[in-house]
């Protein structure tokens, strides 16, 4: 079976375009970049080394060998995923949020063997639950721990999994096993294929045409433990975007106007507090800055793409954008075209806003077991 695997977005992006940057993060206050290239080498090395440390592909659903990952977004989390792939290894994402006793089950059911953490708080954290897991028999960290291995251990430049070894994952094979925290009672792993997740892949680019050009950026700050953000890293990859990662929650608004993103994705309630901050500064205003500010948000809540407008308000709305909605989108770096919003339900007030402001909303929506996405609101008026 021929399918398309995930990690195959990423041999035809180095094919295409091996200098091209995929992934970005702050290291040391500057922006570390990572070609296609690079992000291939190295992953093919890992993907070696961990094949050597027992990691095997294996046909049987029962008998996968499972690579875990505690940690937030960050260059290293999808090499780890790309590496594991390549090994015919099974990706189990873990939520950093989760207890020391949830851990423990989960890494026992899914029969964890290797475990990447973040950094010293998480591993201090979990090292409990860690001497609970019989199957776990390696630990590597990304930043530097103490006693720990770290990460670059596993690379180097002789050894790289060979072709024949990669041929033999197929499209049907698992790629991951996602907790979900949404079930009752204990956690359950979903499991999805390359399959499931490169056919979601395929079936949502369509509706990304706004990012066709160069050089092109995206924001990345949901987390990667999701599958939404996951999925959209590799379209991201199949669009030919660029990914930047955000160094903190606290810092997105300064990490939009560094990286002037096209496009980023995010949760309703994040979209909220956009959106409060900018009612806020409008608050503040006087005199005739505050009635246009105003005049702006009324326009903008009228906003119907369904309907044949008058020219009157069509005229206005194209004033609005010049002289309120040019500074919002100054705020989100200049560059956005589009977000798209997921994980639960937006306002429909903040979309009419935002969309009439041309920041269009995309709201999905979808399941893990879904891969994820079931529906989204196209970025296209016409096609309806």
């Amino acid at each position: 079976n021929m399918g398309r695997k995930l990690f195959d977005i990423v041999a035809d992006r180095k094919l295409k375009n091996p200098n091209s940057i995929l992934l970005a993060a702050k290291e040391a206050g500057t922006w570390r970049t990572y070609n296609a290239q690079e992000v291939w080498d190295t992953a093919t090395a890992m993907a070696y080394s961990l094949q050597e440390k027992g990691i095997q592909y294996k046909k049987s659903l029962d008998q996968v060998d499972t690579v875990a990952i505690i940690s937030g977004n960050r260059p290293e989390w999808i090499i780890t995923d790309l590496a594991t792939q390549l090994s015919g290894g099974v990706l189990t994402p873990i939520y950093p949020t989760v207890s020391v006793a949830e851990l423990a089950y989960i890494f026992n059911e899914a029969q964890v063997k290797i475990v990447f953490v973040a950094n010293q708080e998480l591993y201090d954290r979990f090292l409990p639950a860690f001497k609970l897991v019989p199957s776990l028999q390696f630990i590597y960290s990304y930043d530097t721990v103490e006693g720990v291995a770290h990460w670059s251990n596993l690379i180097s430049s002789e050894n790289h999994i060979s072709k024949e070894a990669i041929a033999k994952i197929d499209d049907e094979s698992l790629a991951t096993i996602i907790y979900t925290s949404g079930t009752t009672g204990n956690p359950k792993g979903v499991m999805l294929s390359h399959k499931n997740i490169v056919s979601n892949i395929e079936d949502s680019i369509r509706y990304f045409s706004f990012t066709d050009g160069i050089d092109k950026k995206a924001l990345s700050f949901l987390p990667l433990n999701h599958i939404f953000e996951r999925m959209c890293t590799y379209l991201y990859f199949e669009k030919g975007i660029s990914i930047y990662y955000a160094e903190s929650m606290e810092t997105i608004g300064d990490n939009l106007k560094e990286v002037k993103p096209v496009v980023f994705t995010t949760v309703p309630r994040l979209l909220e507090k956009v959106y409060e901050k900018i009612y806020n500064k409008g608050l503040e205003l006087n005199g005739i800055k505050r009635a246009l500010f105003f005049w702006a948000l009324r326009l903008g809540d009228q906003f119907d793409h369904r309907e044949q407008k008058s020219w009157w308000y069509t005229m206005q709305l194209k004033l609005a954008n010049k002289l309120i909605f040019s500074k919002w989108r100054e705020g989100l770096g200049g560059n956005v075209k589009c977000i798209v919003t997921g994980g639960a339900a937006c306002q429909v007030r903040l979309i009419r806003i935002f969309t009439a402001g041309k920041i269009i909303i995309m709201e999905g929506y979808g399941l893990t077991e879904t891969s994820p996405v079931v529906a989204v609101n196209r970025f296209q008026e016409e096609g309806r």
